[in-house]
Parts: C-alpha cells; sequence; structure tokens
C-alpha cells in the first residue's frame, strides 16, 4: 500500500471514529448515527443497507424468513435417478429435503451434486441412503444471528424448522439468511418465484409483498380494503404507521399484526401479516377509531 493510500484510509477512519465520540446508548442510536455518517458521505446507502441488515438479524426469527412446509421442493427416499434428476433440473435448486412416508419424516438431505457420483458410475446400484447427508433440525424460535453462526462452523447450508410439536414447518437456507442483510440475490430461477406476491405460512401467516394489489390482497382474504388512493398493500400500510417504517415495527391493522420484514430508505419490501383472533381484532378497532 502507497503512502498516500495509507494517508488517505487514516484519514476516513479518522472521520468515522469521529462519529463515535458519543457513545450510542442504544441500538436506535447507534443506527441514527450510521444514517448520519451517509448523510456526510462518509458511507454508501448499500453499505448502511448492510450494516442495518447485519444489526437485525438478532432480532429476527426464522419462523420470519422460513420457506413454509407447503412450499417445500423434496424428494421421497424411494425415488429413481431419473426421477430425483427431473426435479433437479425443474427446480433449480443445489439442495432438497429427503422424506419418508409423510414430509413430516425428513430422513436426509440430498445435495443435487452428490448425484454425479451415480452418474460417473451408472453401473454401480443406485442407494439414496449413501447420498444424504445428515439433516439438521432447529426450531422456529431460533434467532437468525445465531443460525447464522451455526451454520459457519457446521457448514451446513440448509436447516429443517420444526413447530412446538416437533412437526416440520418448513427449512430455511443460508441464502435466506444472508438476504436478510445484504439484500435480495437473484438468479434466473427467481423470476417465476417473483410472481407470488402472497405466501401462506402456518399459524395463520403471511408473507405478503408491498407491492402487492390492494384487489388482490381483497380476493386473497376476501377483505374489502383499501381505496382509491392506496392502490398497494405497502402504500395501505405506510399510511397507517404514518411513517415509512423501518424493519422490524409493526402495527395491528385490518385484523391483523403487520410486521415489516424487509424495507430501505426509499420503501417497504415484505411484510409479515397474522391474522388476530376476535378479541384482539375488537380492540385494534376500537383504538383506530
Amino acid at each position: 500500500m502507497s503512502n498516500t493510500k495509507k494517508i488517505n484510509y487514516k484519514k476516513w477512519l479518522k472521520r468515522f471514529a469521529s462519529l463515535f465520540s458519543h457513545e450510542p446508548e442504544d441500538r436506535n442510536a447507534l443506527i441514527d448515527i450510521l444514517r448520519n455518517s451517509e448523510h456526510r458521505n462518509l458511507l454508501d446507502s448499500d453499505a448502511l443497507l448492510m450494516i442495518e441488515g447485519a444489526l437485525n438479524v438478532s432480532e429476527i426469527q426464522v419462523r420470519d424468513i422460513m420457506i413454509p412446509r407447503v412450499q417445500m421442493i423434496v424428494i421421497e427416499n424411494d425415488s429413481e435417478p431419473e426421477d430425483i434428476l427431473s426435479v433437479v433440473v425443474e427446480s433449480g435448486h443445489s439442495r432438497f429435503p429427503v422424506v419418508g412416508d409423510n414430509n413430516d419424516e425428513i430422513v436426509g438431505i440430498l445435495l443435487a451434486k452428490d448425484l454425479l457420483h451415480y452418474y460417473a458410475n451408472p453401473e454401480k446400484d443406485f442407494d439414496i441412503k449413501d447420498m444424504m447427508r445428515a439433516t439438521v433440525f432447529i426450531p422456529e424460535s431460533k434467532r437468525l444471528n445465531v443460525l447464522l453462526r451455526e451454520f459457519r462452523t457446521s457448514r451446513n447450508h440448509m436447516a429443517i424448522v420444526i413447530d412446538e410439536y416437533t412437526g416440520v414447518a418448513g427449512l430455511v437456507t443460508i441464502e435466506d439468511v444472508i438476504e436478510e442483510i445484504i439484500g435480495e440475490i437473484e438468479d434466473e430461477h427467481d423470476f417465476e418465484e417473483d410472481e407470488i406476491n402472497i405466501n401462506t405460512h402456518d399459524n395463520d401467516r403471511y408473507t405478503v409483498k408491498a407491492l402487492t394489489t390492494t384487489d388482490e390482497f381483497n380476493d386473497y382474504f376476501e377483505t374489502s380494503v383499501g381505496n382509491d388512493e392506496y392502490e398497494t398493500i405497502g402504500g395501505l400500510v405506510i399510511n397507517a404507521f404514518g411513517h415509512l417504517p423501518k424493519r422490524g415495527e409493526n402495527i395491528d391493522f385490518m385484523g391483523f399484526n403487520i410486521k415489516v420484514l424487509r424495507s430501505d430508505k426509499r420503501r417497504v419490501h415484505l411484510l409479515l401479516f397474522t391474522r388476530l383472533n376476535s378479541e384482539q381484532a375488537t380492540d385494534d378497532t376500537a383504538e383506530s377509531e
């Protein structure tokens, strides 16, 4: 490193350190300092979003980002190699839960690349048990920062999520966790998935893209929310908050508890809707009047 670069680097560190001359009292104060640093051109917007994401993963649970059981792509343990290959090609995924008699019986994880061993030696009898990796089970309540650390130390990239009754609730991958820090990682297989605006999870929980139109939302939930002023659910929810909400903020509205799962300084991207029971919904209505 040249002397000029060393000097510039030291100046940058000195300017950045000056922001912390007054120790922040809590996480929100720290984020405010970081946002102020962006306004002063010490951080670019992408770096700020990643830092905020890294700070927020300790507040997010696996249940908030997992792929629900009904959307899991699985392979049956008695499948023939040709059938497995067809699933791999069609889905574009690299890891698959292997199930026994039903989807609650996860017997292992199959990596697509491990099929190469069979096709390199097709004369050998095919036995999926010889290819499966061990399954990692985690509870829905596990925090993402803990899960990411476990993924790194164990070198696993997928975990099966179980509910309080030890049934399979869904799955989560290391990519899902990383996306909470750095934003969406899109590939050619994401375009079809992007067409789905509302996903159903267990326990009356739904992930809803903010760009979902109120008409689509009403058709899905058989409701009549929205008006001519707000054509998307994101716009309606922002109006309910009274400001652009940050990731992790929540509000009771329209008979749901609505939590912001993904947002940036410009807009909201993804929301978690949890249906309130009749008593909670009544309280919600009374408070909003």
